[in-house]
């Protein structure tokens, strides 16, 4: 059955030789081959103002650069979101597209209702790239910042199920590590999960 597809690219750098933008690319390339329906956003390549008060994200208008973002992943029925860690978490442009893009009345209730989960039905697949061990991630440091966006986010807004990729030692991969890689996140995009 044919998905709606949406990839978001979240590593602020434009550089088209970051390896996370190729598997992006691959990714997507991999859901249009199967099929399905695919929109991509690029948030290095939006200018948008970074929220700094409660009133501006409850009642201030999305600014006119995120509109296609959010209609994209309000159109989505499967979403991947890749990013580099940084600092344990998601790089800030990221955490600030998603304050102004998944507002009220968007994601949730318009008055901050964190049950009305108003991105119920679509899945989602998380990819982190890092310059650290997986398990080290995951064990180590708890994976704390990949359980922030699945559950302080994603899942507030009735996004599930979430899948998770996480690919360590980034700067280390071999050619044939990062040709597998990149095969994977295809295989992905065309299962769409």
């Amino acid at each position: 059955m044919a998905e709606r597809v949406t990839v978001i690219l979240g590593h602020p750098d434009p550089d088209a030789a970051r390896f996370g933008r190729a598997l992006a690319t691959r990714c997507l390339s991999g859901a249009q081959a199967a099929g399905h329906e695919t929109r991509f956003v690029d948030i290095a390549q939006i200018d948008f103002p970074v929220l700094r008060t409660e009133a501006d994200w409850k009642h201030g208008a999305l600014p006119e650069s995120l509109r296609d973002a959010q209609a994209a992943i309000g159109w989505a029925s499967h979403l991947v979101i890749l990013f580099p860690l940084w600092m344990g978490s998601m790089p800030a442009l990221l955490r600030a597209f998603i304050e102004q893009v998944f507002r009220p009345g968007f994601a949730q209730g318009k008055d901050g209702d964190v049950f009305a989960h108003r991105l119920a039905g679509r899945s989602a697949r998380i990819v982190i790239t890092m310059g650290m061990p997986v398990l080290a991630y995951r064990w180590y440091f708890g994976a704390h910042g990949l359980k922030s966006l699945e559950r302080s986010i994603l899942k507030l807004c009735g996004i599930g199920p979430i899948r998770e990729t996480l690919i360590g030692r980034i700067d280390a991969l071999t050619d044939a590590q990062r040709s597998a890689w990149l095969a994977k996140l295809e295989t992905l995009g065309r299962a769409a999960r």
